[in-house]
């Protein structure tokens, strides 16, 4: 079998070669963010997100550390920090996946089927058992809000946050927390 560097390389190039916009980070190819778009047919479609992924010295033996760059409301992904709880990624990753099965089956899945018995987002896994409507447009919300191309790029405006922050002010314990810019 290749080398674990090897191995990396090849990954990353796949990646790169498909139809995901990959930037890397720091010129190297441990660091880099992933511009992905929701599944067709789920809450999540309109959105864009940027996914920042770390590649452990050790991978493919090591799962990649994989994150969300702007906000998302869903059960499984930690609000604030962007953490995502995916077994697949976390417990029960297999050198046989690659950096491909991450963008196109196990985030896509992660989107299509939530699990709120297993919650890094408390809040959302409430939601979507106790008002499954509510939760739907929450979801739609923060898409609206913070999953747009530009939001994936980075180039989301203060002046539009703070716009949305004090004409919601009933809402203001819901949606905590900016990304600073």
């Amino acid at each position: 079998m290749s080398s674990p560097s090897k191995r990396r390389d090849m990954d990353v190039m796949k990646l790169m070669m498909s139809d995901y916009v990959v930037e890397t980070i720091n010129d190297g190819i441990n660091e880099f963010n992933v511009e992905f778009h929701g599944p067709k047919e789920s809450l999540y479609e309109v959105g864009v997100w940027k996914i920042r992924v770390e590649l452990p010295d050790a991978y493919p033996y090591k799962s990649p550390s994989i994150g969300f760059m702007n906000k998302i409301y869903h059960p499984n992904v930690d609000e604030l920090s962007g953490s995502v709880c995916l077994d697949v990624i976390n417990q029960s990753w297999s050198p046989m996946f690659d950096l491909l099965n991450v963008f196109e089956v196990f985030l896509p899945q992660l989107l299509l089927y939530p699990n709120p018995s297993d919650p890094l987002n408390g809040d959302a896994a409430s939601l979507m058992m106790k008002d499954p409507k509510q939760y739907e447009q929450k979801v739609k919300e923060y898409c609206e809000r913070y999953a747009k191309k530009t939001d994936a790029a980075g180039e989301n405006s203060d002046e539009e946050l703070s716009d949305d922050r004090s004409a919601s002010s009933e809402e203001e314990d819901d949606v905590t927390g900016h990304a600073d810019p």
